[in-house]
């Protein structure tokens, strides 16, 4: 096994530098082989020192004061019958725009856009959830990890992609060759930091797509870096994607599973493969509702429940808890704020 992998690596590289179809199809290949960022979750990692304790860093860099990093790889991380493409790029920093587990960077596209008023100006920062720990996939403290989709815009009329709407910094990213220069902001953001007074604590985590990546962070501080946090609790995923093929990193939630099946629990909702009880397509609200009871009981017992992905799964989530709050004969919106006040509830959609 192990020399065909390494044929796949290196026909897949070579073919990296081929034009776009090609080096997707090439990709779609790399794709089912060895995955080079993938970990093995048998045993814990030894990991760099002198990142722990400090104050959180914040805002490092700014769009008037930028960090420059560099790419080190991009790989596509879906199946051939994913809805979309989705890459995991790994950029070396070389340690010196440091992060914790649940924050974002920025990332400046390069180039300039006109604005409203006609006047040429570089592009905006756009933001994404970091998708390894502090330590990044390497364990040495010296990369970080991006989770990107690919957006593109189907147009209707044309009955095609119009290249004019696609995303231009996803695909800035998805794009990239190793080397090439990436112009940072951050790190950013508190709502999803990882709270780890309690090594026992119970972590409920919903995501839909790329709203793994603050969770992958997470799961790998859990259960895979050298760390002072020695996790005994218990971590909840659940995950919301349209097929199996566009599942992301469960090679490592599988390994996950193998390691420390009393502290881990996976669940997926494939919208386009599973029917919910009322029969109709079964999106991520209708996999925790199965299981509404018992999250319930777990946040009334501390748990920390956090939302990363699609803004459209909030309603559904929040009318199912609402629900069981009732069945209970306990006041939602009360409790509810009561999770927040607690820092017991974690949201970040867009």
């Amino acid at each position: 096994g192990e020399a065909m992998v390494g044929v796949a690596k290196s026909r897949g590289m070579r073919a990296a530098r081929a034009p776009g179809v090609a080096r997707r199809v090439a990709a779609c290949a790399a794709a089912t082989s060895q995955k080079t960022y993938l970990s093995d979750y048998s045993s814990r990692k030894p990991t760099a020192d002198g990142l722990e304790g400090g104050d959180l860093p914040m805002n490092t860099f700014n769009n008037k004061k930028p960090f420059t990093g560099k790419i080190k790889s991009v790989e596509r991380i879906v199946g051939p019958n994913a809805t979309g493409e989705t890459c995991h790029i790994i950029i070396e920093t070389d340690g010196d725009i440091p992060f914790w587990e649940g924050q974002s960077y920025g990332v400046i596209p390069p180039g300039t856009k006109v604005n409203s008023r006609g006047k040429e100006m570089p592009h905006g920062v756009r933001l994404y959830s970091i998708a390894s720990s502090r330590y990044g996939d390497n364990f040495d403290g010296k990369t970080a990890s991006l989770c990107v989709r690919r957006a593109t815009y189907w147009c209707p009329e044309l009955k095609a992609e119009d290249p004019a709407k696609k995303g231009i910094c996803s695909n800035f990213l998805c794009d990239a060759q190793p080397g090439d220069e990436i112009t940072m902001t951050g790190p950013t953001g508190k709502v999803m930091l990882l709270p780890e007074e309690d090594p026992n604590g119970v972590h409920i985590m919903v995501a839909t797509g790329t709203g793994i990546a603050p969770y992958r962070g997470y799961l790998r501080r859990m259960f895979l870096d050298e760390n002072p946090f020695k996790f005994t609790g218990l971590a909840w995923l659940f995950m919301g994607v349209a097929n199996s093929d566009a599942k992301l990193y469960d090679d490592e939630f599988q390994s996950i599973l193998k390691s420390y099946p009393d502290q881990f629990r996976l669940d997926y909702a494939l919208s386009r493969e599973q029917t919910n009880k009322k029969g109709g397509k079964m999106y991520i609200q209708d996999k925790v509702e199965e299981y509404g009871d018992e999250v319930f009981d777990l946040l009334q017992n501390g748990a920390h429940m956090y939302f990363c992905g699609l803004k459209g799964m909030m309603p559904g989530i929040l009318e199912m808890l609402e629900s069981v709050a009732k069945s209970k004969g306990i006041d939602w919106e009360e409790f509810l704020e009561g999770l927040k006040k607690n820092n017991q509830w974690h949201v970040e959609v867009y």
